[in-house]
């Protein structure tokens, strides 16, 4: 065909070339000629409070009493937070907790249990 790589965001084969780099029509993607394919899909690392690793399914300890926004219930220092979901946003844990229910937590205040 063309002999122009596919997207590597969505995997279309309608790529083409603008300038020096490459662009998907399909999905706005644009990308360098030179650009390894390794370096176009980057991850998100989340670092809990003394820069350890975050990932799914870890626990983690509160290290801040935390007010909850719209009710009287605080989140006390040192409360474990078991089985945390990481997602994109400014809150980057979804979590449940024991008496309080689901809830979002910033993982600079959390640590690694």
């Amino acid at each position: 065909m063309s002999g122009l790589p596919p997207c590597p965001k969505c995997g279309s084969e309608y790529t083409y070339e603008d300038g020096g780099q490459y662009v998907c029509p399909e999905c706005a993607h644009e990308w360098g000629k030179d650009a390894a394919p390794e370096a176009v899909e980057e991850s998100r690392v989340v670092k809990d409070a003394n820069g350890a690793v975050l990932n799914d399914g870890d626990t983690v300890t509160v290290i801040k009493d935390l007010k909850v926004k719209g009710s009287s219930l605080v989140v006390k220092v040192g409360t474990k937070v078991k089985n945390i979901r990481l997602v994109d946003g400014d809150h980057d844990i979804d979590c449940k907790i024991d008496g309080i229910g689901a809830m979002q937590l910033k993982s600079e205040f959390v640590k690694k249990a």
